[in-house]
């Protein structure tokens, strides 16, 4: 643990040679989270992108999937990198997207049920391909969960999961490539600050 010039508690990670140090959020009584905000950060993004495309070099794949809207950079980096495509999974529903399919996630941030939505020409993409999830932190899951419910919806097939980050009890993450663990910090009983750091 160390602590910035504005004496704001904090969590070093090291991400392929670039380090950044991330703010600890209360998120219950006694517990708070470091969080991970990648937008914006085209070092920390391309740096990442490096790391997971090469971890997945033994994989095969057809494209890679993420969900609105913190990882889309990361996504893009990675399908830019690698060559392969990208689609992302909306959060609202837009009559242009057609016959789309539809999942549900529950952030622990935003503290609500959220849906996920494949659109009718990202599902032809998809369909019947081998694909990898990506996400920039997976906390509790249930973000992932939600995307494989709509990959296999759409017939297509998991060939790996990604992060930058996996946080929480690291024994659940053991089939998640990642290029960092996040463990959860004791935190004195406080308000929630408002806002969504995006972590699911």
């Amino acid at each position: 643990m160390v602590q910035n010039p504005n004496r704001l508690t904090t969590h070093r990670i090291h991400i392929q040679g670039v380090v950044r140090d991330l703010p600890l959020f209360p998120m219950a009584p006694e517990l708070a989270i470091a969080v991970l905000n990648i937008l914006g950060d085209v070092e920390l993004c391309e740096a990442a992108a490096a790391g997971l495309t090469q971890a997945l070099q033994g994989i095969d794949y057809h494209c890679l999937i993420t969900a609105e809207a913190k990882s889309i950079p990361l996504a893009y980096a990675m399908a830019r990198q690698s060559g392969k495509p990208y689609v992302v999974l909306r959060k609202h529903y837009k009559t242009y997207m057609g016959a789309a399919l539809e999942s549900s996630s529950h952030s622990i941030t935003t503290g609500h049920a959220q849906k996920l939505y494949l659109d009718a020409k990202d599902r032809a993409t998809v369909a019947g391909r081998r694909v990898v999830l990506v996400d920039d932190v997976i906390s509790t899951g249930s973000t992932l969960t939600a995307m494989e419910n709509l990959m296999h919806e759409a017939g297509a097939v998991v060939a790996a999961r990604a992060a930058i980050c996996t946080e929480g009890d690291p024994d659940r993450w053991r089939d998640v490539v990642a290029l960092a663990h996040l463990p959860l910090f004791p935190w004195p009983a406080a308000e929630h600050p408002e806002g969504d750091h995006g972590h699911s």
